[in-house]
């Protein structure tokens, strides 16, 4: 009994133990990625052009993506999206994300690639709720421009509902990331809030409250771009 006991409280200790290292890892990708968009925002030059974030609904953030770290020939990676409370308030609470790619990390051409893409509608975040969307199929995508204003956009680019873009080496520019598959990490999301919940209700309808690990990254972002997007449609 005693031994039955003992093995009982020690499977409770290593399981409390494995939760607190998986909140861990999802509070340092929120933190990455908080590094992320403030390095590229410090040279505005060089960065995403403000009238384009300050149109954008929703910013993912994938830190130090790995080219080949799951799939032979392709890219996987985990990040986190945040969208305006209601498309126009706000930055909420973050959703967390997985991405898997095809031949782009071949493109830039680096092993660690931070991804950033931003959402310029309501109907391209809606689309990000899906099991699994497509870009470039089940929603429409293209590279973003980069600089100081958006002067630049092509006709591809003013109509597409996310714009993408990557880091490598230093190097920050609008690439392609047509094919790649993102779906929403269910299971990254019950780590960070410790409880299940659903990727609608933390970045649509306002129902999850940011948890502490989230504030650097809402700052960041409000700093950037305090207001701005556009109102979710029935977003109830």
């Amino acid at each position: 009994m005693k031994n039955t006991l003992a093995l009982t409280l020690l499977l409770c200790i290593s399981g409390a133990a494995a939760l607190a290292a998986a909140k861990s890892k999802e509070a340092e990708r929120l933190e990455n990625a908080t590094y992320v968009i403030n390095e590229i925002m410090e040279t505005p030059e060089n960065g995403i052009p403000l009238d384009l974030l300050n149109r954008a609904v929703c910013v993912g953030i994938v830190p130090g993506e790995k080219k080949g770290a799951f799939i032979v020939g392709g890219s996987f990676g985990r990040g986190a999206l945040v969208c305006r409370t209601h498309g126009t308030g706000s930055w909420g609470a973050p959703s967390m994300f997985t991405i898997v790619g095809g031949s782009y990390g071949l493109q830039i051409g680096g092993q660690s690639t931070d991804v950033v893409f931003i959402v310029m509608n309501s109907g391209g975040a809606r689309k990000l709720l899906q099991s699994g969307v497509k870009l470039g199929a089940d929603a429409s995508a293209a590279a973003g421009p980069v600089g100081r204003d958006a002067k630049a956009e092509t006709d591809v680019q003013l109509h597409a509902e996310i714009l993408t873009y990557s880091r490598s080496r230093g190097l920050f520019a609008g690439i392609s990331l047509a094919g790649s598959v993102i779906r929403q990490d269910e299971d990254g999301n019950e780590r960070l809030y410790g409880h299940a919940v659903t990727a609608k209700d933390v970045l649509l309808r306002d129902k999850v409250p940011a948890p502490a690990a989230a504030k650097p990254l809402d700052d960041i972002l409000t700093k950037w771009s305090p207001r701005g997007g556009e109102a979710f449609v029935d977003a109830g």
